[in-house]
């Protein structure tokens, strides 16, 4: 009864998996499932070796739609209303389509237990979202004790200069830090979290961390803004670059390694400025 109630659950999950966004990719490779993807994005650089191992058919905005037709894909993934034309294009030709769109840390565990059960992993998927939430309250309860905490400025773009997404405004306020643009990271839209050059010398942010999205930070540029002399992050040079497909991915990267070098940064600041 059990082999024939097994064999029934695993002719119900997807067996030909396309993820057109990195953190479902990377998901999967983390439950042991990768058998299943056919097909990921080309941005994908978490697990390393997922593009030698698997067909490239996407970027973030487009998607070679024949060639996913041609896979045959039981199941496409994606992420944010940003990818809604790709998902409508493929629903046309009748493939299935699921596309996450949530912009919280708690998203983020939601995202990984759903592909759990997708993929036949649910009690793999709690165990790694355990053992995340355990590593986050250590860092918490690490970071209550201080005595002040920094205020921190978070560039996810710099022309026009676009302040952090929701889960890294929590990330930030989990390490120790203070958001000075926390009011905006509710925003989901980018757009709507352009602020202005002359709001980050009012707000005088300790510590600055960019990462633009696939391009470099060039931390000589941000020195040289106009009056940015008088921010305090800039005369201590506490300026820092996380890799964008760290921290601005919507999956296990950014609250693991993402949470672990944010804190490492806060940490080695208030080291430097209170601990004698």
């Amino acid at each position: 009864m059990v082999f024939f109630y097994l064999q029934i659950m695993n002719n119900l999950i997807p067996e030909k998996i396309i993820c057109i966004t990195e953190e479902t990719t990377e998901t999967i490779y983390l439950l042991g499932e990768e058998k299943r993807l056919i097909g990921i994005s080309g941005f994908t650089k978490r697990p390393k070796i997922a593009k030698k191992q698997k067909e490239v058919v996407s970027t973030f905005l487009e998607a070679d739609i024949e060639k996913i037709i041609e896979l045959e894909p039981d199941l496409v993934i994606g992420f944010s209303d940003i990818q809604s034309s790709i998902a409508e294009k493929l629903i046309k030709k009748g493939v299935t389509v699921l596309i996450n769109n949530y912009r919280s840390i708690n998203g983020i565990f939601k995202m990984i237990y759903n592909v759990g059960f997708l993929v036949g992993q649910s009690e793999a998927s709690k165990n790694i979202i355990n053992e995340i939430k355990n590593k986050h309250k250590q860092i918490a309860n690490k970071s209550s004790k201080w005595k002040k905490k920094p205020k921190v400025y978070f560039e996810e773009w710099d022309k026009p200069q676009i302040s952090g997404i929701k889960w890294v405004s929590e990330i930030i306020q989990l390490c120790g830090g203070n958001d000075i643009f926390i009011e905006h990271s509710n925003q989901s839209l980018a757009k709507d979290r352009i602020i202005s050059p002359s709001e980050v010398i009012k707000k005088n942010p300790d510590i600055i961390i960019a990462s633009w999205c696939g391009k470099k930070v060039k931390k000589e540029k941000i020195k040289k803004r106009n009056g940015w002399e008088k921010i305090k992050a800039i005369n201590n040079n506490e300026i820092y670059e996380i890799k964008s497909e760290i921290i601005l991915q919507p999956g296990p990267a950014s609250i693991t390694d993402g949470v672990e070098l944010i804190h490492e940064i806060f940490y080695n600041w208030y080291k430097r400025n209170f601990v004698s």
